[in-house]
């Protein structure tokens, strides 16, 4: 039981650490991104040389090896968005008037380039790790690709806290196609799915061999889950999530960033 408590609280660590690296870089000022981006292509492909030799690691240093490197190839996808590097066509704010099919079809042109890398991305870890036995990566990847659908439909049809904070000036016109909303019916489901494979994720790691390979993978991957349905509930509650990272946000904060 120690074993799975600790590989918890190390993605949940990870979970809190790496998300606030991204909202600081993002937030620093614009002649810095070519630094920022490069020293994290580095990383990137670093992880995902990580995630193909892990997969063949069925061992306790495997996982933890897998899923850090998933976490740090989303990293990368996430700062090319925020910085404005892959996102797509449309880079104006919602038609006025726009409803309906109208009003998706400009929401998906503002971030269907991003959307394609990450599905491309994720296809080929898929082929990289094809038959391993240490799928632990591909299964964080699957969560937070899921997940992140997930979220973006619940913003889109409508939810309580927006989070706002973290959207950088050159993204400001994506705030138009977020809608503020007490509840949408996809919230339920979101929540209530992640929580039953988060159950069913807690409960094969508790019965698997204690400080074992299964036991510690899936439990990483079961944290990740959960904190994609915390994140869910913070959409859905007024309670600002933004307080988990006061630190990271200092640097939007500083005044260098222009409009």
């Amino acid at each position: 039981m120690v074993d799975i408590v600790l590989a918890s609280a190390s993605a949940m660590f990870l979970w809190w650490f790496s998300t606030g690296v991204l909202i600081y870089i993002d937030g620093l000022p614009p002649r810095t991104f070519r630094v920022s981006l490069a020293l994290t292509t580095v990383a990137g492909l670093a992880a995902v040389y990580g995630l193909a030799v892990s997969s063949a690691d069925d061992t306790v240093f495997g996982a933890y090896v897998a899923f850090c490197s998933a976490v740090v190839v989303w990293g990368w996808h996430e700062l090319t968005f925020l910085m404005g590097l892959i996102t797509g066509p449309r880079k104006t704010a919602c038609p006025p008037g726009a409803r309906g099919f109208e009003r998706f079809r400009c929401a998906t042109e503002t971030v269907i380039h991003h959307e394609v890398a990450l599905a491309a991305t994720l296809a080929a870890v898929v082929a990289l790790t094809w038959n391993g036995p240490n799928q632990v990566g591909t299964m964080t990847l699957w969560v937070l690709w899921t997940m992140r659908i997930s979220a973006k439909f619940n913003i889109f049809w409508g939810v309580r806290n927006l989070a706002v904070e973290i959207i950088p000036p050159h993204l400001a016109y994506l705030k138009s196609y977020f809608r503020k909303a007490d509840l949408n019916p996809l919230m339920p489901i979101s929540v209530g799915v992640g929580s039953g494979v988060v159950g069913f994720l807690t409960g094969r790691a508790m019965s698997a061999p204690t400080g074992g390979f299964e036991a510690i993978g899936l439990s990483l991957v079961a944290t990740m889950l959960a904190l994609a349905v915390l994140e869910h509930l913070f959409l859905a509650l007024p309670v600002p999530d933004m307080v988990l990272w006061k630190w990271a946000i200092r640097s939007h904060e500083s005044g260098e960033h222009p409009a």
